[in-house]
């Protein structure tokens, strides 16, 4: 926990008053709410727009005002975590079922930074497997053509019930070998009819917040 503790605070420097934050989902970026929570309270003044019920309620219990989607011009900066981190910085995200609404926001800001604690850095994705958002009707055709890609699937299940994402949608988490061309397979699971959405997140993070061997802070840029 200290770890994600670590790298969930050192988000917060890419925070400037008067902006408009996009809050991820996760234990990692949990860490980045509370401190921004608190520095509210020392004067910092923004407006956080949420990808998930989880996180719109975590803001709210932070003092964290939040905009309304509808009505913003642009987000300034994302913050979220992720399940994999590969060497080109590329990742796999959905594991908590958010995916959907935080690639809308990640994609929408000028800026997406990525908290990552060091077990979740790979060099290639795919020993996470990949959660997709697909609609309920169809699910077990959907289900058999992602099969034929490669991957072993299961529905996604919770509390005996296929999980529900906070857009109705059901979740198939994936187990693809290793994904050594992420943007290829996301083109491919994007073409089948029922997907709305997978957790790969190519060449979207502008920099990833982890810990070397030394437990120091270390940012990594695209380049």
């Amino acid at each position: 926990m200290i770890e994600k503790k670590i790298v969930g605070e050192k988000a917060v420097e890419f925070v400037k008053d008067g902006m408009t934050v996009g809050l991820g989902t996760g234990s990692t970026v949990y860490y980045t709410i509370i401190k921004l929570g608190q520095l509210m309270k020392e004067g910092l003044t923004i407006k956080g727009v949420p990808t998930s019920v989880e996180t719109e309620k975590l803001a709210i219990e932070c003092g964290i005002p939040l905009a309304n989607i509808k009505e913003i011009d642009q987000i300034d900066v994302a913050i979220d975590g992720a399940d994999e981190v590969d060497s080109q910085l590329n990742l796999m995200k959905g594991g908590g079922g958010a995916l959907l609404r935080e690639k809308i926001i990640a994609r929408a800001a000028k800026k997406f930074i990525v908290v990552a604690d060091p077990a979740k850095i790979v060099n290639h994705l795919g020993a996470f497997p990949l959660p997709i958002e697909v609609v309920p009707f169809g699910v077990e055709m959907t289900n058999e053509q992602i099969r034929l890609l490669g991957a072993e699937t299961k529905i996604r299940y919770s509390n005996g019930n296929p999980y529900q994402s906070d857009n109705g949608n059901y979740i198939i988490d994936a187990k693809f070998p290793n994904i050594l061309n992420p943007v290829t397979l996301e083109q491919k699971l994007n073409m089948i009819p029922g997907v709305v959405e997978n957790g790969l997140f190519n060449q979207m993070a502008n920099a990833v917040i982890t810990l070397n061997a030394e437990k120091s802070v270390v940012i990594k840029n695209r380049s």
